[in-house]
């Protein structure tokens, strides 16, 4: 029942948050569902590394070291999020609205809980589909022109994808049904797929692939994810990069496995070259942009593509550098967005071209914003730059050469955009309106996620720690079979 009480924690949040009169009671109970949830999953997972199945529902509600590893990743970034709130979220001067924010809040987080713990496909598109309406009023929380356009094109785009995905769903149910009756579970499929029809698998998962992948921001799809990203408040962005994305391209991934497990086994070509389209235009489209917070969107992009084209190079080893970098982008992106949300707490701006010296204004936010770009970007020892290399090493070794070129090229180029925008803004020399104002301070609850979410950044370079190893190699083998 673990888990079925990691999922209604935040639905129960929500209703305080609606109900409490005031303005402290929503975040506290909300960063209190959090971290409870945060603590049932590592006890979840431990769990399940140590040997024991965990079950709440049989043939419904279960998890597995992939569906682990993600839970752990939502449940984590929903807690660094929620606390990160508290001062990000208290300038706004409407009670009212902050309540209905954190409302909105729980019910997201709820939602992207859901996902992982869902073993059931069918039920899977209706949470994802779930993590996308309850996403729109947060992406346009703000209520200005431009928030309310970003929500509508978010919406668009996205519940269009997930109509074009379900069509991949309902053609998968059919290709597999010939099997005979049984549960419907991820891991019926993969039993199921080797029989079933060779040309409907494929087109089914085509179908999947150009449908989520519009969610998790793969090219050509991908226009609402800069917009979105720009628009939402800063822990809201944390999330939908960090872990929103990245709960799509989890469910594209297990479709993939199951395409490979069949007769045809030709998701790693389709996963190749999307990734590598993806990579590469985010690469180019980093290098032009004026917007920090766009910016970082446009990592993400680029990272969605880095981890779909592991999949697509195929074997043991690029799919534990595929789930090593979900497990990297996941803390280091939602580490960027905190830093970013600092900083426009600082100067009051999204602009790069407006920013000088952003260190000397605030320290915190300055150091901030250059670790996040820094390891985002792939700098070596950063947590980042060891599964990238993990990646290209097993391009190397499986011969995909060109695939290993392209890839390396392509995040050179996103490397060096990077920094080229984030030393500007960090280190140039201030306007002389901002030369002499004081140093910024920020809220308490701002600066505490900020060394909370920066340190496993950093650790994670340095130190892996053996229990996630263990739950690294488990995801990884679920991608393998």
């Amino acid at each position: 029942m673990i888990l079925l009480a990691i999922v209604v924690l935040p639905l129960i949040a929500g209703l305080i948050s609606v109900l409490a009169p005031g303005r402290t009671i929503a975040p506290l109970a909300t960063l209190a569902a959090s971290v409870t949830a945060l603590a049932l999953s590592v006890a979840a997972a431990a769990s399940l590394v140590a040997g024991q199945p965990v079950v709440a529902v049989r043939n419904w509600v279960a998890l597995d070291g992939f569906g682990a590893l993600i839970l752990l990743l939502t449940a984590a970034l929903g807690s660094t999020a929620a606390l990160f709130s508290w001062g990000y979220i208290a300038r706004e001067k409407s009670a009212r609205r902050l309540r209905r924010y954190y409302t909105n809040y729980n019910l997201f987080v709820a939602s992207m809980l859901l996902v992982p713990v869902l073993i059931e496909p069918n039920l899977v598109w209706t949470a994802v589909e779930l993590t996308t309406v309850l996403g729109v009023y947060l992406v346009a929380f703000e209520n200005t022109r431009e928030a309310l356009e970003a929500g509508w094109k978010y919406s668009v785009l996205t519940i269009m994808g997930g109509a074009i995905a379900l069509l991949g769903f309902l053609a998968m149910f059919a290709a597999t049904s010939f099997g005979g009756g049984g549960p419907y579970t991820w891991q019926r499929l993969l039993m199921l797929a080797p029989a079933a029809p060779q040309g409907v698998l494929q087109v089914a998962f085509v179908l999947i692939l150009v449908g989520f992948g519009a969610k998790a921001g793969l090219v050509p799809l991908h226009t609402w994810l800069p917009d979105a990203h720009s628009q939402a408040p800063s822990p809201i962005c944390a999330l939908l990069s960090g872990i929103k994305t990245t709960l799509v391209l989890y469910v594209i991934l297990r479709f993939a496995a199951v395409l490979n497990v069949s007769a045809s086994g030709s998701a790693d070509v389709w996963a190749t070259v999307v990734g590598l389209s993806s990579v590469a235009i985010a690469a180019f489209l980093i290098i032009q942009v004026t917007d920090y917070k766009r910016l970082f969107a446009f990592s993400t992009v680029e990272h969605m593509g880095i981890i779909l084209t592991a999949a697509g190079i195929g074997g043991a080893a690029a799919h534990y550098g595929a789930v090593y970098q979900i497990l990297n982008h996941a803390l280091t992106k939602s580490f960027c967005f905190f830093a970013a949300g600092a900083a426009l707490l600082t100067v009051d701006t999204r602009q790069i071209a407006a920013v000088h010296g952003l260190i000397r204004r605030s320290p915190a936010a300055g150091a901030a914003l250059l670790l996040g770009g820094v390891a985002i970007a792939g700098a070596p020892p950063l947590a980042v730059f060891l599964s990238e290399f993990s990646i290209l090493r097993s391009a190397i070794e499986r011969e995909h050469y060109l695939t290993a070129g392209l890839l390396a090229a392509f995040v050179v180029i996103g490397f060096f955009g990077t920094l080229y925008h984030l030393n500007r803004m960090t280190f140039g020399r201030p306007e002389e309106t901002e030369a002499g104002a004081a140093a910024a301070r920020l809220p308490t609850s701002c600066l505490l996620t900020l060394i909370l979410a920066g340190s496993p950044v950093v650790l994670l370079g340095l130190y892996m720690p053996k229990p996630l190893a263990l739950l690294l190699r488990m995801a990884a083998d679920g991608l393998s079979r």
